[in-house]
């Protein structure tokens, strides 16, 4: 039975790629159509890139949710002076911080 599903399923996918790719982006961005054996191409390639269509693989797995849970435990041990500073660490390290509304940011940036 999982064996006819996952044909189903392939088939199924590889339709929908298929029409959706040919009905909005060559009026959208002027591409070619695609055969089906193409959409199957690019469904793989999706997988392939992005991990899977379920709940495990791609760059949501496991091991980054372990990160995440992590550096949140480790957020919620720090007093406020110590959080505080790990920003402005990350801040000067990354250039921006997602904790802060920057000038340039802000709504009425471009007006001034």
């Amino acid at each position: 039975m999982f064996v006819i599903f996952f044909i189903a399923a392939v088939l199924l996918f590889g339709g929908v790629v298929m029409g959706l790719w040919n009905a909005i982006l060559p009026a959208v961005i002027g591409v070619k159509t695609i055969t089906f054996m193409q959409a199957l191409g690019i469904l793989l390639l999706s997988k392939i890139l992005f991990g899977g269509f379920g709940r495990r693989g791609g760059w949501r797995s496991e091991k980054h949710n372990a990160w995440r849970d992590k550096m949140a435990e480790k957020l919620a041990t720090m007093t406020p002076e110590e959080r505080e500073k790990f920003k402005a660490e990350w801040k000067n390290r990354c250039g921006r911080s997602r904790w802060s509304v920057h000038k340039e940011d802000s709504p009425g940036a471009m007006a001034e």
